[in-house]
């Protein structure tokens, strides 16, 4: 596990943030005789766990080896989506021109838009501060914790005796085991925030949300971006059609992808790193037979007719945002029987480890590293470890957003994985460009594509590509959570003009199936009769 304690480039807001997160004066309080719950790691899914549980009345204590907030506040959705704020600024300011709103060029100040970002995550690390936990009645111990005997955890030179434990340590960024790797400076999601100068150009290997988000984010910024994917290209686990329109603006807005990305050798070069390796060619297009989309295999599938070309890459700074370790060393699990792999702890549906008075939550053990999903699984947790409760984390339905521009959303079942597990759908599709908020906005790009039981208005699944996405998934996701269907959407009034009435608009088409030949019919000698005839 990390255990860096300071963030660089240590300026006045990182020492503010560090003094919040990891006080340097901080002295662990006196153990109390026995815990409800000992919850080790202070991240999203540690800190919802042990807030919720002091609020319940539990004696909670809260074990942090590094910094308070986990990767979410330090290194993760924070600071990210602050940098992500200001590349969005820039874009908006080179396109304003469209709208008749002429800017005189546009200057980016990288330094200043880090500072930004610096200083707002300080401000909002106040809300994972120490004292405040402190202050809401969890005993805060900082250190490094392993389990001594059921029941029991070191932290220091205090052992901490529990009723029940959590374990919330989350994950890291992890390199591949790409050749020479380990001998240049690369960046990871911890250390590409601690930037102060912008990289002329910027190597990413994974595409990924992180990959991608950042690759769109630092060439709206000015540099010169080199995005590596994988044999699945772009965001793969994503709606195919999404993830295309995502994939034409960022190279539109100047970002060079390499499909198919085998990296053989990775080296300094001086100041720079160089890459060499091996990318994708795919088969020239035939016009006509290529149209239809289950035409080909996709490409790097099993019969894809695709040719391999040798590159040579040299760049200022390369980013790794591929692969997450579980943290679990240290943790002494063995001595508790909590079995553990490659992939994180073992939990059940219940987040139960092999030791039934251990849980987990999180990304130490969740498929879905996600803080909102740490968060709701942390709720879960709350319930099973001190009320014998039964909540299960397969009932949740969990959305996600990918924030490049324009977003990309996702909840449920895509048709993919539809047609995978047997499942018969009926797929309904709204694009932006006929809504007429998204018109005005010069934000047509994108559609909204629901999946419904095939014959019903259940929703199992809806991907929406537009550019505010994660602002209007939640109503689909609250749909789906509450049982309700396409029809109730339709008969739900939308303000106009906004674009979440693509939403609305997808729930009259669905109506308008249900407008059989034999209904109309029916209809029309009604109105008939109606009218005397």
């Amino acid at each position: 596990m990390p255990t860096t304690h300071n963030l660089l480039p240590n300026d006045p807001h990182d020492a503010a943030l560090v003094s919040r997160v990891r006080p340097a004066d901080w002295v662990n309080p006196q153990p109390a005789g026995r815990y409800n719950l000992v919850v080790i790691g202070g991240g999203t899914a540690g800190l919802v766990t042990a807030a919720g549980a002091a609020g319940l009345g539990a004696k909670v204590a809260l074990i942090e080896r590094n910094l308070l907030g986990g990767d979410c506040l330090n290194y993760g959705c924070v600071p990210s989506k602050g940098i992500i704020s200001a590349a969005r600024r820039a874009a908006t300011m080179r396109s304003s021109a469209e709208f008749g709103v002429t800017a005189d060029g546009v200057k980016i100040d990288f330094a200043a838009a880090m500072e930004r970002m610096r200083r707002l995550r300080a401000n909002i690390g106040k809300h994972d501060s120490a004292e405040r936990f402190a202050a809401l009645g969890v005993d805060v111990f900082l250190g490094n914790a392993a389990f001594t005997a059921n029941g029991t955890v070191r932290v220091g030179d205090a052992e901490l005796r529990y009723r029940s434990a959590v374990i919330a340590t989350g994950a890291r960024a992890a390199a591949p085991p790409i050749p020479g790797l380990a001998e240049v400076d690369y960046l990871t999601n911890e250390t590409l925030f601690s930037l102060t100068q912008l990289p002329p150009r910027l190597g990413i290997i994974g595409a990924g949300p992180v990959g991608c988000e950042m690759a769109q984010a630092f060439a709206r910024l000015g540099s010169e971006v080199f995005l590596l994917t994988s044999e699945r290209g772009i965001l793969p686990r994503e709606d195919a059609d999404a993830s295309a329109i995502v994939r034409e603006r960022m190279e539109r807005e100047g970002v060079k992808i390499i499909e198919g990305a085998v990296v053989a050798q990775i080296s300094r070069a001086g100041d720079a790193v160089r890459l060499k390796f091996s990318e994708r060619r795919p088969p020239a297009r035939r016009v006509g037979v290529d149209d239809r989309k289950d035409a080909v295999p996709e490409a790097g599938a099993p019969g894809a007719d695709v040719t391999r070309t040798d590159g040579d890459l040299t760049v200022d700074k390369l980013l790794v945002a591929v692969g997450r370790a579980p943290n679990v060393e240290g943790l002494n699990l063995e001595a508790v029987g909590v079995a553990y792999d490659q992939k994180g702890v073992t939990v059940d549906d219940h987040l139960r480890t092999t030791n039934p008075r251990i849980f987990a939550a999180g990304d130490i053990c969740s498929p879905w590293q996600f803080t909102h999903a740490a968060d709701f699984m942390a709720r879960i947790v709350l319930q099973n470890a001190l009320f014998f409760g039964r909540k299960r984390v397969s009932a949740l339905t969990i959305p996600w957003t990918t924030y490049t521009s324009p977003e990309l959303a996702r909840v449920g079942l895509n048709e993919h994985e539809a047609r995978k597990r047997g499942v018969a759908i009926d797929t309904f599709t709204q694009r932006m460009a006929d809504v007429d908020r998204a018109i005005l906005a010069g934000e047509t790009a994108g559609f909204v594509r629901v999946h419904v039981r095939q014959g019903t208005d259940e929703i199992l699944g809806a991907t929406i590509v537009a550019e505010h996405a994660g602002e209007m998934i939640s109503e689909l996701t609250l749909a789906m959570t509450h049982g309700l269907g396409l029809g109730k959407i339709a008969s739900t009034i939308h303000p106009y003009p906004t674009q979440a009435e693509a939403l609305r608009k997808l729930g009259d088409a669905y109506n308008r199936t249900r407008l059989t030949p034999r209904v109309r019919a029916i209809f029309q000698r009604l109105l008939a009769w109606r009218r005397g005839e």
